[in-house]
């Protein structure tokens, strides 16, 4: 009784016109589809800038290429450290970015270094950071295949190529 009495009265302080906007048609097939079809254009636009990014630093002196398509180079080489094993916990600062340089995370802007397993990372961590000694300062740029895949993770979409500065500040126990 009371629902019914709240909806005559919202009816009755509604216009027609306004009544008649409130309806809402659902999409035909065809905008659906050209929905559909914008979107994937948009993905593969999204999809060759970041293969176009990768194939770029190929080019670019002082890179180097891992297996998977991982690329990688010093920012401050010292290699006087250790390196740091699959299986040990490290410090590291680092900030990762898109290509297009917008920051997502950032342990240097947050004023406090992380520390870590070195299982259990996107792959592209997993692959370079063994690779330092501490001290170091490397920056990488990791394919999608290498870090979040093509079903993204939170504020990183899927086909994302990521772009990592990482400092090794050191290995637990070492």
């Amino acid at each position: 009784m009371i629902r019914a009495l709240l909806i005559a009265s919202l009816a009755a302080l509604a216009s027609p016109a306004a009544l008649a906007e409130a309806h809402i048609e659902p999409p035909s097939e065809e905008e659906l589809a050209e929905k559909q079809a914008a979107e994937e254009a948009a993905k593969r636009v999204y999809l060759n800038a970041q293969q176009a990014y990768l194939s770029g630093l190929m080019a670019t002196d002082g890179w180097y290429t891992m297996p998977g398509g991982l690329r990688w180079r010093y920012v401050e080489y010292r290699g006087t450290g250790p390196k740091p094993t699959p299986a040990d916990r490290v410090t590291v600062n680092y900030e990762g970015t898109f290509i297009d340089g917008e920051v997502f995370d950032s342990s240097f802007e947050r004023g406090t270094p992380a520390t870590f397993g070195l299982s259990g990372l996107i792959e592209a961590w997993e692959m370079a950071i063994p690779q330092m000694h501490v001290g170091e300062t490397i920056e990488l740029a990791a394919p999608a295949t290498l870090a979040y895949g093509p079903q993204g993770r939170g504020p990183i979409p899927g086909g994302a190529t990521l772009v990592f500065k990482v400092e090794l500040i050191g290995i637990e126990g070492r």
